[in-house]
């Protein structure tokens, strides 16, 4: 899952961008509204974390016309502002939920878990054969063998999932599973691809459960019918 965090405040961008990857998404940070919508038109984002108060134009105004233009994501708006009327605004504006100044880490994991929960029509459980995996709390296992991953190994496995047999090149697998701020070396994709099957055999799966495709990349082997 990719979110696009929208905040002028160096530090506590910082800070937000480092919780919310701890818990396993992948984040992009914008300062303002224009380089908020230079990154919403190069990529795609599961989720907006937008700044009311921005430097060249507020968040009231970004929300409006991102949804004047069609984007669907969910938008949560950070603001100091909990006037009722402030928050009338915002809604109207497109965005989809609220949460005030300081913001508690707790709450705002709590919201972003249900906006994604609310906009998304992929099944709860992904599963590959005898691999289950739950988006909702983090949970991998092979036939009933749990399996610990670091949160990178977590993104880049439900990312596999997710594509079951598409191949997967490693510039594609930096692009979903890396923020554009802090992109890796391609022999970083093979090292944590490495670290994956040696867990995934571990637990009792194939070596080949996640497939080389020689020049090409990577994806999940053939699960028979």
């Amino acid at each position: 899952m990719r979110i696009l965090l929208v905040e002028d405040d160096f530090n506590l961008a910082e800070t937000l961008a480092e919780a919310i990857t701890d818990q396993r998404y992948v984040v992009d940070v914008a300062s303002d509204g224009e380089s908020a919508l230079d990154y919403i038109k190069a990529l795609d984002y599961d989720l907006l974390l937008l700044d009311v108060m921005l430097p060249d134009f507020n968040g009231i105004d970004l929300c409006q016309q991102l949804r004047s233009q069609g984007y669907q994501m969910p938008i949560l708006m950070i603001t100091a502002l909990d006037t009722v009327s402030d928050k009338i605004m915002g809604l109207d504006a497109g965005a989809d939920d609220y949460i005030i100044k300081p913001v508690d880490l707790g709450e705002l994991f709590a919201r972003i878990r249900a906006l994604l929960r609310r906009g998304s029509s992929t099944p709860p459980i992904l599963e590959w054969g005898n691999l289950q995996f739950d988006p909702s709390t983090y949970e991998v296992s092979y036939s009933n063998h749990t399996i610990h991953l670091t949160p990178k190994e977590y993104s880049l496995l439900e990312l596999l999932l997710r594509n079951g047999r598409k191949v997967l090149s490693r510039h594609a697998i930096i692009d979903s599973v890396w923020s554009l701020e802090d992109p890796p070396e391609e022999d970083t994709v093979k090292f944590h691809i490495r670290s994956l099957r040696k867990k995934l055999k571990a637990a009792g799966a194939a070596d080949d459960f996640i497939e080389t495709v020689h020049g090409v990349g990577y994806r999940l082997i053939k699960i028979d019918s």
